[in-house]
Parts: C-alpha cells; structure tokens; sequence
C-alpha cells in the first residue's frame, strides 16, 4: 500500500522520551521510537522532526520560576539540543541516517538550520531533526513543528503524545470522554481543546496544514497515521 502523506512533520515531545522515568532520557523508550520511525522512513516517507525539552527543562516549568523567562527559554532550547542528539543516536542506530539541524548557532555540536540544505536531506532519504524550537524564546516547539512543517512542504504535522487523540475531557479523570476522530480548527480553537498552543494551530490552519494528534505509545501507532488509518485525531481546515 502507498503512504497517504509522502512528507511529514513529526513533533515529539521531551516527555515523550522519559517513558516510566520521571525525567531524563529512557534508552528503551528512545529506541522504540527510532524503529517507529523507521518503518516509516523505509516507506519512503520524507520526515522531519522536531522535539520538545520538557524531559530536561522547559522554560515555562515551576523549575524556571523566577528566572527571567528569555533566559529560561533560552535553556529550554539547550535541553532540545540535548534531545535531538540522542534521538540522532538512536536512529543511527536503528539503520535511518540522521541530521540534525539547529535553530541557534552551535556548529561544533550540529550544524545550523538551513532551509535548501534540511530539503536536500530530505529529497536524499535522511531524516531531519530540527533543534532548538524556532531560535527565538517566548515560542513553544509546538510553534517551531508548525513553522519547520510549512518550511518543508509537509503535507501534515504529527503530534506524538502520551494519549492518542484529543478527548472531550481528560481522559483519565473523566471515563465518559470520547475521542474526536476528526476536528476542524475553528472547533479546536474555540472549544480550547489544548491540541497545540495557540500560535501553531493559527499558523496550521493559514497554511491549510492539518494535525494528526496520536499515541507514540501505541506500537505502529505512527505508521497507521501514515497509511491514513483511523488513528488519533485529525485537526484540518
């Protein structure tokens, strides 16, 4: 069967990596999300990846309190650098050739982002992994996915969470949630539905780039995303 999305943007969360851990990097975990990724990479699908911090640090975190927030922003990007490198790791591992590219100017750890060059990755088979969110603080990395993915031409962004959609309540205080299985914008943004902060869904929505929200938890969760299964929620215009 053909991949419904030929090029995708995957944002992962730092969280996403910590597994049962209460902080930090798990190995088991990363490297079930690298064969993941894999599979779909060896569909010929075109990835780009951006990843959270929220494992380490995160600049709006009770840890950064009191801290002056560009500062605190500032580490947060570090701590996807950090991230990004150890998912780079995994994926060479796994049998994928990795690049990652950061947003602010580190060139003996990664290289810098650079537009021509992430889409030449791309067009070569490589998967892209883009750090340290936008470049700039007071933006969240759900921000920097939206931004990266309309810059690739992806034809989706995949939101890869710990639940796997977006429910009419929290799903684990309220047993009578449902999930959406399809969202337009308008009703993601006027029913607060936390699918992204606000700045991504309004910049998803203007360039007409839909979200898939899903559990990176669930095995083959993403690549059922791919195929255009049922899987998780879909936010489109």
């Amino acid at each position: 069967m053909t991949p419904k999305y030929q090029r995708i943007l995957l944002k992962l969360s730092g969280e996403a990596l910590m597994g049962d851990d209460a902080f930090g990097i798990n190995r088991p975990t990363i490297q079930r999300i690298a064969a993941e990724i894999k599979e779909v990479s060896d569909l010929g699908v075109a990835i780009g990846i951006v990843i959270g911090g929220g494992n380490i640090f995160r600049g709006v975190s009770t840890s950064a309190e009191g801290m002056d927030r560009a500062t605190a922003d500032y580490m947060g990007m570090l701590a996807t650098v950090m991230n990004s490198l150890a998912l780079q790791d995994a994926l060479s591992k796994a049998g994928v050739t990795p690049r990652v590219q950061s947003a602010i100017n580190i060139e003996p750890v990664v290289e810098p982002y650079v537009r021509p060059k992430a889409m030449q990755y791309l067009e070569e088979g490589k998967v892209v992994v883009f750090a340290a969110g936008t470049g700039n603080p007071f933006f969240t990395t759900d921000t920097a996915a939206a931004l990266r993915g309309a810059e690739i031409g992806a034809q989706i962004v995949l939101k890869a969470t710990k639940v796997d959609g977006v429910y009419t309540a929290d799903p684990k205080t309220d047993k009578t949630a449902t999930r959406y299985h399809r969202l337009s914008f308008d009703e993601a943004i006027v029913k607060n539905l936390k699918v992204m902060d606000a700045t991504a869904l309004a910049l998803c929505r203007d360039q007409k780039l839909p979200i898939n929200v899903f559990s990176i938890f669930k095995q083959g969760g993403l690549r059922r995303v791919v195929m255009g299964e049922d899987e998780g929620t879909l936010v489109h215009a």
